[in-house]
């Protein structure tokens, strides 16, 4: 990854990451051992054990180098301010022009979110690039896919406590 992202995360969701990640690590000599014994079963291009084993072991090593990049460049602490203000680790109350509902979603990265019920928008995506610094009632616009504008109010913005 070679444009590095500062993402923010609660101590909670580091710990669960890190945790993940030692978890993975530990695991290399298992997939390791599988992948020697699957080897000398055989032909390996006739060897589905080995095919396996192989490919688990990229899922693996991509979810790794992906967890230590996220990691090493998290900024980890308290949650941001509750000022009312749309910014990342905030829960989000937003309305759709034309709707009668309201929205509540997390704008964040998806890891931030797993463990909770809420969706998980990110500060990257058209929606949260809109809303990021938008003040409680202030309505924004934004792209859709379909290339029509959207317009969205943001209700409430309050700092999301990993629950």
């Amino acid at each position: 990854m070679s444009d590095t992202k500062v993402t923010w995360l609660t101590q909670d969701a580091y710990d669960r990451l890190k945790q993940e990640l030692d978890h993975y690590i530990e695991l290399r000599p298992v997939i390791a051992a599988k992948i020697n014994d699957s080897r000398e079963e055989g032909d390996l291009k006739e060897n589905g054990g080995y095919h396996a084993a192989r490919e688990e072991q990229g899922q693996h090593e991509a979810r790794i180098r992906h967890l230590q990049e996220l990691l090493r460049s998290a900024k980890v602490g308290e949650p941001p301010a509750n000022d009312g203000s749309a910014g990342p680790g905030k829960v989000l109350t937003v309305r759709y022009d034309g709707d009668d509902e309201d929205e509540n979603f997390l704008l964040a990265t998806r890891e931030e979110g797993t463990e909770g019920d809420l969706d998980v928008y990110s500060p990257e995506s058209p929606l949260g690039k809109a809303l990021l610094g938008a003040k409680e009632g202030e309505t924004r616009e934004y792209e859709l896919p379909n290339g029509s504008i959207q317009k969205v109010t943001l209700v409430k913005a309050v700092p999301y406590t990993g629950k």
